[in-house]
């Protein structure tokens, strides 16, 4: 494991030694000369000194030296491939520890209604979403893929936002009927949390106004007839979900195709695909196996909770079947509660909802059913992967580990919570006590207005202090990693880094504020970039390859246009990712134009 930047001394004497062995071994173990040299950069290295160097050299895909550019000439042959980064910074490749590759794809080659807002900043500084305006261009870009795309049976897609349609995110069937009457049409709001379908889809579902609300779900409905009005909360949106004709191999294999240009010039070069399902592990196979896969996958397998212990037999199948290569199919995910702004994410003091006093969220899994399935997950050497927002959740989760390391012992899993927006001060601590790893998405910490307008009304102030506490977990000594959960927000962890820094919206978009959101939580960003590195390599259990710039490891690498400490922060998601190699091979730029 690699911690923060508070490294005890007598670690980094150990690490200090490791790496100056390390260097002086590159000779020892190098049978020949470098296939590559990288030299005069600015190599950081994260490794535990956080060390920097001036050059790399690689060889079989791996790194056989780091060190001074004049020790890099003994690896340098007649044959080798010498690069001058004229003075560019170079990272280990990035690693998104929660992201939906496969999923966001399909949203973004169908429907694709993301980034159509239309924001507004008063003189005041105030800010938000024009409502109508955002709901007119949703409204049109259904309208003119309907009209484009005349031959699909079921329109799909997503991309809105859940702000644009108020408090609830009620997203009114009538407004897709206008314009696609006659076939059906479900879009899912940009957390996947929220569907919006027209009257077709909810008609095929069998959808009225008698239908029961499903256990881990919503449907919404007008005040007065009870009839569903076409916003459809968490499971609710499977009862139409199971109608549509899954998707064709060709098209999973598209969208996955778009998902790996999009990342890799990101400069990613590992991710954890949050939700895997058979489907999804034959498309990520069929890339392998015919080699377009150039990023590492952590598939965490979903966690079917209207089942119990019995599909664990099958998960440890598809774990055996699928896990070689690119692919690690050792992870299972379970997702425990919903998102704050429908309500739905399960808090320890209830919502403050004048009509639903009590609302405390929907547990997805029994508590104790929940301490089941880990203890027997853990014991079967899975990795739990927990989608956890709302702070009874998160304890939830926490108590749920702490009941498996009672049963199992540390059996060195590195269980990991996503999402995390409100944990409640006195769990803070249980993360590093029982050794569980805090997945936040960094994104998401800034005042837009998902936080604004549909957060802070219904939890108040005094809960409000603890959204996204960051800093807090960092400080308690627990491994902070980052995930992006794409295409929830964006993919760019440069973006990302900046937010977690500032606390204040990359590339100051419209519509936000400047003011820093609860700047006690704000990190450093040596901790920022090891969140996005060693420490996400640490949680997908790729450390010991991948994660630093050091001898042994892949040479999964990143190349950038600037020096990120040598820029204001607020520059950071200004920068550009000019190249990305994963075992020392280009998937996205090309070395010899640097």
């Amino acid at each position: 494991m690699t911690t923060p930047s508070r490294t005890r001394i007598g670690a980094t004497l150990a690490l200090l030694l490791t790496v100056v062995f390390g260097a002086g071994c590159a000779r020892d173990r190098d049978s020949g000369s470098a296939d590559l040299a990288l030299k005069n950069g600015a190599i950081y290295t994260v490794n535990g000194a956080r060390s920097w160097a001036q050059a790399v050299a690689i060889k079989d895909g791996r790194i056989i030296f780091v060190g001074t550019e004049q020790d890099l000439a003994a690896h340098v042959g007649p044959a080798t491939q010498v690069v001058d980064l004229k003075g560019r910074m170079v990272l280990p490749g990035f690693q998104d520890a929660h992201v939906h590759p496969i999923s966001s794809g399909l949203d973004f080659i169908s429907c694709s209604l993301y980034d159509l807002e239309v924001f507004f900043v008063t003189e005041a500084g105030e800010a938000g979403i024009r409502k109508q305006e955002t709901v007119d261009r949703y409204v049109e870009a259904i309208r003119k893929y309907a009209e484009s795309h005349p031959d699909e049976s079921w329109i799909t897609g997503g991309g809105w936002v859940m702000s644009a349609f108020g408090p609830g995110a009620l997203a009114r069937r009538e407004l897709i009927d206008a314009v696609v009457p006659d076939r059906p049409v479900i879009l899912w709001s940009t957390d996947g949390h929220s569907a919006w379908a027209n009257t077709k889809a909810l008609e095929i579902a069998g959808i009225t106004k008698d239908t029961p609300d499903p256990p881990d779900g919503r449907i919404d409905r007008h005040p007065k007839t009870g009839e569903a009005i076409g916003s459809l909360q968490e499971g609710a949106a499977d009862l139409v979900a199971a109608k549509i004709p899954p998707p064709a191999d060709a098209k999973r294999d598209e969208a996955l195709r778009y998902s790996i240009r999009l990342l890799n010039g990101y400069g990613i070069t590992t991710v954890q695909d949050a939700h895997v399902e058979p489907q999804e592990l034959k498309t990520y196979r069929r890339a392998d196996d015919s080699g377009e896969l150039s990023l590492r996958v952590v598939a965490s397998l979903w966690w079917e909770r209207e089942q119990g212990l019995e599909q664990i037999d099958e998960l440890k199948r598809l774990r055996d079947e699928y896990t070689r290569g690119r692919i690690d199919a050792g992870t299972v995910k379970i997702m425990q509660d919903g998102v704050m702004e429908n309500y739905t994410a399960v808090v320890l003091e209830p919502y403050l909802l004048p009509d639903r006093p009590d609302e405390r969220g929907i547990p997805m899994v029994d508590p104790e059913r929940l301490t089941e399935a880990v203890t027997r997950l853990d014991a079967e050497g899975f990795q739990v992967h927990f989608h956890a927002i709302g702070d009874g959740a998160i304890r939830q989760s926490l108590d749920a580990v702490e009941a498996a390391r009672r049963a199992n012992g540390d059996s060195g899993q590195r269980h990991h919570i996503s999402h995390l927006e409100l944990i409640h001060p006195d769990d803070v601590p249980r993360f590093r006590r029982l050794g569980v790893v805090a997945n936040f998405q960094p994104l998401w910490a800034f005042a837009d207005t998902y936080i604004t307008d549909l957060t802070i009304p219904f939890i108040g102030p005094e809960r409000s202090e603890w959204l996204y506490p960051i800093g807090s977990v960092y400080r308690s000594g627990a491994v902070v990693a980052f995930g992006s959960d794409w295409s929830v927000s964006s993919a760019n962890p440069l973006e990302q880094i900046e937010t977690a820094v500032m606390r204040t919206p990359p590339l100051a978009p419209a519509g936000t504020t400047l003011e820093p959101f609860l700047p006690a939580e704000r990190i450093d960003l040596p901790e920022a970039i090891a969140a996005f590195t060693i420490n996400s390599a640490y949680v997908n259990r790729l450390d010991k390859d991948t994660g630093s710039i050091e001898v042994g490891k892949y040479a999964d690498l990143v190349v950038l246009d600037r020096n990120l400490f040598e820029i204001p922060a607020s520059e950071i998601s200004d920068t550009t990712v000019l190249v990305t190699l994963i075992e020392g091979k280009a998937v996205h730029g090309k070395l010899e134009e640097l």
